[in-house]
C-alpha cells in the first residue's frame, strides 16, 4: 500500500500555540512543506497565511504537492460571508483544499437553516473553482447521535445540489484537533467516529483528521474506507514508525 498518498501532512499551530515568535512559526511551517515535497506526499495543509509561501516552494521545486487550508478555524462560528472571503483569499494564494469548520454549534443549537446555507454556499465556491472541498464536523464536540445527523445532512445538501461527479470532491473531516475535551478523551478521528461518518455521509468521501499517530492506526483508517488521513507525523508514519504529535 502506497500509504503517502492518502497523508495530508499538516501543520496548523499558531506562534502561540507552538510557544515560539512569529518568524520562528514560519520556519517550522517551512520545514512541513519541505518535507511534504521531499517525501512525494499528497497535500500539505497549512494555515491561510501560509498558503502564498507554499505556492512559491511547490513552484520553484517543480512539485505536484497539493495546498490545504482550513477556513474559520477552529471555532466555524464566523457567518457564511466571513467563511467566504476567507476562503476567496485562499483560492487568489493558490489553494487546492479549502477544509471549512462547520458551525456545529449552531447545528447542535438547531439552526439547521444555517448550516445548510454555508454548506450549499461555500461548497459551490470551492467546486467552481475547482477546489476539493472539506467539512470538518468536529467530532469530541457531537454526541454519536450528532455525528449521525451531521454527517447525514451534509450528504443531503450536496447530493441535492450538485451533481454525481462532484461527490468525490466533497469531505466530510472528522476533525479540527484543537477542540479541548474533559478528561483527556480523545478529540479526533475514533474507529466508532469514523464509522458512523463514514455510514452517514456515503457517498461523499471521508477524511480521519487528529489522533492517527501509527502505521497501523492510518491502515486501520484506509480498511474502513477512508480516504485522506491528516497528521503532523506523516513522514514517521509512512516510514512505519510511531508519531508522537499531537495531530
Amino acid at each position: 500500500m502506497n500509504i503517502k498518498q492518502y497523508l495530508d501532512s499538516t501543520y496548523l499551530k499558531t506562534a502561540d500555540q507552538a510557544g515560539i515568535n512569529e518568524v520562528e512559526n514560519v520556519l517550522v511551517a517551512k520545514g512541513f512543506i519541505e518535507e511534504a515535497i521531499n517525501e512525494h506526499f499528497k497535500l500539505i495543509m497549512i494555515r491561510p497565511k501560509i498558503v502564498s509561501l507554499a505556492k512559491k516552494m511547490i513552484t520553484e521545486a517543480n512539485s505536484n504537492l497539493q495546498i490545504g487550508t482550513v477556513i474559520d478555524f477552529p471555532e466555524g462560528k464566523s457567518s457564511v460571508n466571513e467563511k467566504i472571503n476567507e476562503a476567496i483569499q485562499a483560492i487568489n494564494d493558490g489553494v487546492d483544499d479549502l477544509d471549512f469548520v462547520c458551525n456545529y454549534e449552531a447545528f447542535k443549537n438547531g439552526d439547521i437553516d444555517l448550516v445548510k446555507e454555508e454548506i450549499l454556499k461555500c461548497t459551490q465556491l470551492g467546486l467552481s473553482n475547482k477546489k476539493v472541498v472539506k467539512w470538518i464536523i468536529e467530532v469530541a464536540a457531537l454526541n454519536d447521535k450528532q455525528i449521525i445527523q451531521l454527517s447525514s445532512l451534509i450528504k443531503n445538501v450536496i447530493i441535492s445540489n450538485f451533481e454525481q461527479e462532484q461527490f468525490p470532491k466533497v469531505f466530510v473531516k472528522s476533525s479540527t484537533g484543537f477542540y479541548k475535551t474533559e478528561n483527556n478523551l480523545p478529540n479526533g478521528a475514533t474507529i466508532p467516529a469514523i464509522m458512523m461518518m463514514l455510514e452517514n455521509a456515503s457517498p461523499l468521501p471521508v477524511k480521519a483528521a487528529g489522533g492517527v499517530r501509527t502505521y497501523d492506526e492510518a491502515v486501520a483508517m484506509i480498511q474502513l474506507g477512508v480516504k485522506r488521513i491528516g497528521t503532523s507525523g506523516a513522514k514517521m508514519i509512512a516510514n512505519g514508525q510511531n508519531s508522537n504529535n499531537e495531530y
